[in-house]
C-alpha cells in the first residue's frame, strides 16, 4: 500500500468511528434519568416526611412519592432555587426556581415558573400521594432541579398571586439529588 491509500483509509477508519459514536450518544438519553428527594420537616413542623421521586419518561418527567404528616387539605408543592436547607423555617431555598422569568402559575399552565408544581392534597390522615408528569421540568439543562430544593408549604397555592401564590410557611424541605 501506498502512504496515500494508507493516509487516506486511516482517514476513512478514524470518520466512520466518528459517525457511529455520533449515533450512539444520539440513542444514549443525556443527563441523570432518575433524582429523588428526602423530606424533612422545617423546625416549627416536626411530623412532615416523605420520599419524591423524578424519573425522567417520555413526554416529561414523573413525579411520585407520598408525604406524611401534613395538616388535611390542599399544600403548595413547589421546586426552589437553592438546595440549602441550613434554614430552620426553610428560607434559605430561595423562591420557586425560575430559569425563564416567568409569572408564577399552576402546574399546567403554559407560563409559569419551572418550580411551580401546584397543590398536593392531605387526605384526614395527613397523607399526600404525588403522582403526575411535569413537561417542564428536566433532570440537566437549563431546566434541571438537580441539587435544588423541593418545599412543601403550609397552606393552598392560589395560583395567581405573585410571585408565589401566598402558599404560607414551608412545613418540609429536602434536596433533589441523583438517584440510581
Amino acid at each position: 500500500m501506498t502512504q496515500l491509500r494508507k493516509i487516506t483509509v486511516v482517514g476513512l477508519l478514524l470518520m466512520g468511528s466518528a459517525f457511529v459514536l455520533a449515533a450512539a450518544q444520539d440513542e444514549a438519553p443525556a443527563g441523570p434519568q432518575k433524582a429523588v428527594c428526602v423530606l424533612t420537616p422545617t423546625k416549627k413542623n416536626k411530623g412532615v416526611t416523605g420520599v419524591i421521586t423524578f424519573t425522567v419518561k417520555k413526554g416529561g418527567v414523573h413525579v411520585a412519592g407520598e408525604i406524611d404528616g401534613l395538616t388535611p387539605g390542599d399544600h403548595g408543592f413547589h421546586v426552589h432555587e437553592f438546595g440549602d436547607l441550613n434554614s430552620p423555617d426553610g428560607m434559605a431555598t430561595g423562591g420557586h426556581f425560575n430559569p425563564d422569568k416567568a409569572k408564577h402559575g399552576d402546574v399546567h399552565d403554559k407560563e409559569r415558573h419551572v418550580g411551580d408544581l401546584g397543590n398536593i392534597t392531605a387526605d384526614g390522615s395527613g397523607k399526600a400521594v404525588v403522582n403526575f408528569t411535569d413537561k417542564m421540568l428536566a433532570l440537566s439543562g437549563k431546566h434541571s432541579i438537580i441539587g435544588r430544593a423541593l418545599i412543601v408549604h403550609a397552606k393552598k397555592d392560589d395560583l395567581v398571586s405573585q410571585p408565589s401564590g401566598d402558599a404560607g410557611g414551608r412545613v418540609a424541605q429536602g434536596v433533589i439529588g441523583i438517584a440510581k
